[in-house]
């Protein structure tokens, strides 16, 4: 009779349980999450900018300044934070001064340069220097001249990827035109200048 009993008493604790188990809702697992993949800077870019000019010419008190725009290409190679690379980039310029009897205009420039700088996933601060050139034209009264000038540029900025392939950058350049002989001046003559800039990118 007791074990008769210890058996009921041990088949309405199991029942029991099974029935609170029943009333307890299923346990639910959060999906599998992802970890974002870090934004590439690897490989070639294609772009235009837009930005203003401000400087002044060498042995002569005219100032060229004005807006300016054009496009840049290059190619980035990325190790882990570290991003490096080269761009060239081609300019139409409207910057001129005036200050009588001379003019001093600067109707297009290029870079070849160098970048390096660190990426936080889609932002990358950047240093960047290399090669200038461009056209410096000079005129006094009815005679004009115009050069190709050499030169050197330095600079910084910063990148900001926006979508896998495209990214948008504001950047600081400084660029010194070296002199050259002028004849409508009778001086050397050459065009320190500073960029302000904002650009887009295309990678492919």
């Amino acid at each position: 009779m007791k074990r008769m009993a210890l058996g009921a008493a041990l088949a309405i604790a199991v029942a029991g349980n099974a029935a609170i188990a029943a009333d307890i809702p299923p346990r639910t697992y959060a999906p599998y999450a992802a970890v974002p993949a870090a934004y590439s800077w690897m490989g070639p870019y294609l772009g235009v900018n837009l930005g203003y000019q401000w400087g002044e010419t060498t042995n002569n008190p005219t100032e060229p300044s004005g807006i300016f725009g054009g496009l840049q290409a290059g190619y980035n190679f990325q190790s882990g934070q570290f991003v490096f690379g080269i761009e060239t980039d081609i300019q139409l310029s409207s910057a001129d001064d005036v200050f009588a009897p001379w003019k001093f205009a600067n109707p297009w420039f290029g870079t070849l340069r160098g970048r390096a700088g660190i990426a936080f996933n889609n932002i990358l601060l950047f240093g960047t220097g290399g090669l200038a050139y461009g056209s410096l034209r000079g005129d006094n009264l009815a005679l004009s001249e115009s050069h190709t000038n050499l030169g050197w540029t330095v600079g910084a900025g910063v990148e900001v990827g926006m979508t896998p392939n495209w990214s948008a950058k504001v950047e600081y350049l400084y660029i010194d035109l070296t002199d050259t002989a002028y004849s409508v001046t009778g001086r050397d003559n050459g065009l320190e200048s500073n960029l302000l800039r904002f650009g887009v990118n295309y990678r492919f």
